[in-house]
């Protein structure tokens, strides 16, 4: 009898950890959870990948939606709620960097003349990217919903603020999966290519 418990007590210890395992991994020490949750509805992780520059990792990034794609246009022109999380793992990057980082990778996928148009929302996200200065270990992320079409900003899971815009949304993921991201290594892992 005792036997069989033991076993029984090292299965079901075994399958805990299996459990925990599928709910997160870990890629370069960041730990990275297979799913999130936003106002009830569970995004689940679609690609993973590491953005670096000259030499410096800067972040990992997780890109997440309501269903699997590799279809980068159709992400940006779907309406469902998805989400991208960075995980700051420099601490070259300050909140400044990171706003201006955005800024260009903006103006690099909708061209200088198409980033003009937002220069409101751009000044938005940069104030609520400054409300305390970032840091390594900070994990941002970056959420649509669908219901007010709007990109809410939340750091260390404490909301910041949204800003209203499906265009903007469009424009603003496109930072890495548009025709012209900032990095198409990264843009083919958040898309589970690689």
């Amino acid at each position: 009898m005792k036997k069989v418990l033991i076993v029984f007590a090292l299965m079901s210890a075994l399958q805990f950890n299996t459990v925990n395992a599928q709910k997160n991994f870990t890629v370069n020490g960041v730990n990275i959870p297979r799913t999130i949750e936003f106002k009830g509805t569970t995004l689940t992780l679609n690609g993973v990948g590491q953005r670096s520059k000259f030499f410096t990792d800067l972040y990992i990034q997780a890109l997440y939606l309501t269903k699997f794609s590799q279809d980068a246009n159709q992400i940006l022109e779907s309406g469902n709620e998805m989400a991208v999380s960075l995980h700051i793992t420099s601490g070259l990057i300050s909140s400044k960097k990171l706003s201006k980082a955005l800024a260009k990778g903006m103006e690099k996928s909708v061209g200088e003349s198409g980033v003009l148009k937002f220069a409101k929302e751009l000044q938005e996200l940069e104030d609520l990217l400054s409300t305390e200065e970032t840091k390594s270990g900070d994990v941002f992320e970056l959420t649509f919903n669908p219901q007010d079409e709007s990109l809410w900003i939340t750091k260390n899971k404490i909301y910041r603020g949204k800003i209203k815009g499906l265009e903007f949304k469009k424009a603003f993921y496109g930072i890495w999966l548009s025709e012209n991201p900032v990095d198409k290594t990264l843009k083919e892992d958040l898309l589970g290519k690689e």
